[in-house]
């Protein structure tokens, strides 16, 4: 299934249209409740997608964790030697917005780049977890737009500064559940920026797997259902091209997956 939130509620996206969930609940609910499994759509006909505002599919994680470095080309673009620890750093629900919102530059910062990524939804606590049952303890996949203000990121050696402002994080447009995503390691995306390709990869370029991932961070804390983990971002990335390419107000990101649909969000 293809799960999406909006004001009000929560449907299946099936095709161009949504259809509403039987007693309009959040997938927020869904997700830590583990019902997923019993949701059932009651508009027949559906509304479409077009005519309502997605919000991000998990609106209150309890986690929000970006893994750095995890794909072989974004190691290789900056000369860089594959972590053979996952690395990892937080950002917080107030940088979570949805499918075709607006997000507006931080004035403090010059240099914001794009980090086009698929993430993991947590569907069942996971503590302690190998990695041969990690995927059980998975809700579904979404992609997710890192956006990082890099003069800030590097002003210290913690990267967090550059990566929590309002709206850093675009979501969605919809929970895919891991049946239909397909295998972890064989989802593809890309990122455009202004319709110019800019990244181009899938996820058998991974440094540390899905599953490794889960089986990682689930040994240093208790990952409960609804938190979202995202994976990297390949290589592409604009402050490691030349010449450099930072965002602007007015540019318009799109990132899309076969498997996963498209994100798009325009800055301001």
């Amino acid at each position: 299934m293809r799960l999406v939130s909006f004001e009000g509620g929560a449907g299946v996206l099936r095709g161009e249209r949504v259809h509403r969930l039987e007693g309009e609940p959040s997938l927020d609910l869904l997700v830590s409740e583990r019902r997923l499994g019993e949701v059932r759509p009651v508009e027949e006909e559906g509304t479409s997608v077009a005519e309502l505002e997605l919000r991000p599919p998990l609106a209150r994680p309890s986690k929000l964790i970006c893994i750095g470095l995890n794909y072989r080309s974004h190691c290789e673009e900056q000369g860089a030697e594959p972590p053979r620890t996952p690395t990892f750093f937080a950002k917080f629900p107030n940088a979570l917005v949805g499918h075709g919102a607006s997000v507006r530059l931080p004035g403090w910062s010059s240099k914001v780049d794009y980090e086009a990524e698929v993430a993991f939804v947590i569907g069942l606590r996971a503590k302690d977890v190998p990695q041969e049952r990690a995927l059980e303890h998975l809700a579904g996949y979404t992609l997710l737009n890192d956006l990082s203000a890099r003069d800030y990121q590097f002003k210290t050696p913690q990267w967090m500064p550059g990566k929590t402002f309002d709206g850093a994080a675009p979501c969605g447009p919809a929970l895919v559940t891991a049946d239909e995503a397909g295998p972890p390691d064989s989802i593809e995306l890309e990122l455009r920026l202004n319709g110019e390709l800019m990244q181009s990869a899938s996820t058998s370029d991974l440094v540390h797997s899905v599953p490794a991932l889960v089986a990682y961070l689930s040994k240093l804390m208790t990952l409960e259902p609804g938190d979202l983990v995202a994976t990297g971002t390949p290589a592409g990335v604009g402050s490691l091209r030349d010449p450099k390419i930072w965002l602007r107000p007015g540019d318009e990101l799109e990132i899309s997956s076969p498997q996963l649909g498209a994100l798009h969000t325009r800055l301001a």
